[in-house]
């Protein structure tokens, strides 16, 4: 009797054991997104990723967003397609959905709206609405010169909602109405706001309310009133010194907000990532000068959101969110590079839209010890 009961207990035991390594097991498996635990996330690319139909040509690819479903919004700059491939130029707006198939395509100029000269930016936000910027003329390839000074939203299917500023009228880093050459967009949920990295014509953060547009604050580098010259200005190669850097942004090119409520800033050409309070003030920064740096910025999906990548040179970086180090990389074996811009699905998978050279989806395979 002893013997069976021992064997019962033991038996319960394994199967407990089992259970728990089967549920971690799955967790991996399934591609949950990583947990606070020691180490840094790994990659591995996905070459089927996206599937393209009608034998459609992309342009420039050079923006990406993740919705709430884990769909895919690639905008790429569809005016860019060579001249021998034009008649096969895909619409600039293209849905995919987690498996990298084909949902939809639209977007273009209208009547109704200003569509950007060339495209730049596109982010989908918590209540499926889409947003869409442009930084023309900073890249003079779109043969116009008109300013892309204006921020678009729309729905899901490409019905316009309505028009935050205007082409071509942009009153500088003081102006509350309208953009110049905005570079991103984040909307927070926790407040129903849309912080605009507004960085190819002015240096500045500039936040709005998500339904309304209307203004509530702005702030420049370290949280000081927005200034600078009020055009981009290339850094190649660095000219300034390492320490603080220069004393406002140049090319505010990417942004993100935590769950928390901090706010991340790639200041690109000065090379450093600044966070702030969701009020603009100063909290700390990451600066390395010594090569490309604050490319994009994108944040992992655990509940305490870890890691924040950074594009640097030719690889992403892992920056541990809490205290702004560099505690890994990301560059798996055919990875294109670190990318014009970069988001996160639910499930920790990366997608890079890297320019001229195409996008990838890079697939979280779990965390490997810290190097």
């Amino acid at each position: 009797m002893k013997q069976q009961t021992a064997a019962r207990l033991a038996l319960i035991c394994l199967v407990i054991v089992a259970g728990i390594g089967q549920q971690a097991l799955g967790r991996a498996a399934s591609g949950n997104a990583p947990t606070a635990a020691k180490g840094v996330p790994k990659f591995e690319l996905d070459p089927t990723w996206p599937q393209l139909p009608n034998n459609w040509v992309l342009g420039t690819s050079i923006n990406i967003s993740i919705d709430r479903r884990d769909h895919v919004w690639l905008i790429h700059r569809y005016r860019l397609v060579p001249a021998e491939k034009k008649d096969r130029a895909a619409p600039p707006v293209l849905e995919f959905d987690e498996r990298g198939k084909f949902v939809q395509a639209w977007g273009g100029p209208s009547n109704d709206y200003d569509w950007p000269d060339l495209e730049h930016s596109i982010t989908v936000d918590y209540k499926d609405r889409v947003w869409v910027a442009g930084s023309n003329p900073v890249n003079p390839v779109s043969g116009s010169r008109r300013s892309d000074d204006m921020i678009l939203r729309l729905t899901p299917k490409g019905k316009f909602l309505s028009q935050l500023g205007r082409r071509d009228s942009s009153g500088g880093n003081k102006d509350t109405k309208n953009f110049k050459m905005p570079c991103e967009m984040f909307v927070y949920k926790k407040t129903n706001e849309v912080f605009v990295a507004d960085g190819y014509g002015n240096r500045r953060v500039i936040v709005l309310d998500a339904d309304t547009g209307a203004f509530k604050r702005m702030w420049g580098a370290f949280g000081k009133p927005p200034g600078g010259v009020d055009n981009c200005k290339i850094v190649a190669p660095k000219s300034f010194p390492d320490a603080e850097g220069p004393p406002h942004f140049n090319v505010a090119h990417a942004i993100r907000v935590a769950n928390d409520g901090t706010v991340y800033l790639a200041d690109r050409e000065n090379r450093r990532v600044q966070a702030f309070t969701p009020d603009g003030k100063f909290i700390k920064q990451l600066i390395r000068t010594q090569a490309r740096f604050a490319r994009n910025l994108a944040l992992s999906p655990d509940p305490q959101q870890q890691f924040l990548y950074v594009g640097a040179d030719k690889d992403i970086a892992i920056v541990d969110r809490k205290t702004l180090d560099v505690v890994g990389t990301v560059n798996p074996a055919g990875m294109i590079g670190a990318g014009h811009h970069i988001a996160v699905d639910s499930k920790g998978n990366l997608y890079i839209a890297q320019t001229a050279t195409g996008m990838q989806k890079l697939v979280f395979k779990g965390l490997s010890p810290t190097r």
